[in-house]
């Protein structure tokens, strides 16, 4: 059956720029190697093709060191799209760069405009509703407007709060299933996913919660076997893609990509 939530007919990712050496980071772990960023980049976009869908990769954007995080730009649903609006000053113009992208796709798109702040990394979608977390980047005028845009289209939205010292909600979660969440001891243990059914990274093994369902694969960083074997004991099909450099930049598997099915 399908299950809009993780099966995509389509995706979009951007080319990381030269830049990105400037991009922001929560912690410095050095200066990011752009030839092997690349190279994980084509892998990735590759692993996503492999599953059949359209995978459109948008031009680098130089005056953006972020851009190649396309997720936090916009939220791609079946029946719409939001803009999101950053909550980091340097990556506003990266919400109005994908704009023209997204309504060549989608008929209905709408936008975050008010006071708040809102970025893709913060946003769960399961099959039953619309999971955002409070955080540095994302604050609660965003998410209530976000709300009442989506509440149009049928979704409910369920604000929830990022606990201390994790830079996106996401940072620490990703949808396995229309009924499994992976996720952090440390998110678990906040009670956001009472409901679901979870699955515990492995200890020592946290970066890699940040990883994605796409059709028939589950998308993680490699380097985190534990947390592989646990995922394919419990019968997900893995691809692993090197993530390395986009970590020093903060980011994971879910940032590199905006995937959606419109209706």
């Amino acid at each position: 059956m399908f299950k809009s939530s993780y099966h995509f007919t389509r995706a979009i990712c951007r080319l990381p720029a030269n830049s990105l050496i400037d991009g922001l980071r929560a912690v410095d772990f050095g200066r990011p190697d752009y030839e092997m960023f690349m190279s994980d980049h084509e892998n990735y976009v590759a692993a996503l093709r492999s599953t059949g869908a359209n995978v459109t990769v948008l031009d680098a954007l130089e005056e953006f060191p972020d851009s190649v995080f396309v997720e936090n730009a916009a939220l791609c649903l079946p029946k719409g799209a939001v803009i999101m609006k950053p909550g980091a000053p340097s990556r506003l113009g990266e919400a109005e760069a994908i704009k023209p992208v997204i309504s060549a796709v989608y008929s209905e798109v709408a936008q975050i405009s008010g006071a708040g702040f809102v970025e893709g990394g913060d946003i769960l979608t399961t099959e039953s509703e619309i999971l955002v977390g409070c955080s540095a980047r994302t604050d609660r005028a965003g998410v209530e407007e976000l709300s009442s845009i989506v509440s149009n289209w049928g979704y409910t939205v369920r604000e929830v709060n990022t606990p201390e010292g994790i830079l996106h909600f996401k940072t620490d979660c990703s949808l396995l299933d229309e009924n499994t969440i992976l996720t952090t001891k440390r998110l678990l243990m906040s009670g956001c996913f009472d409901g679901y059914n979870t699955i515990q990274v492995a200890d020592g093994e946290e970066a890699c919660a940040n990883s994605i369902r796409f059709n028939q694969y589950v998308i993680m960083p490699s380097g985190f076997p534990k947390t592989k074997q646990i995922l394919s004991d419990s019968g997900y099909n893995i691809k692993t893609i090197g993530n390395c450099e986009a970590a020093k930049l903060d980011g994971g598997m879910s940032c590199l990509s905006l995937r959606f099915t419109p209706s």
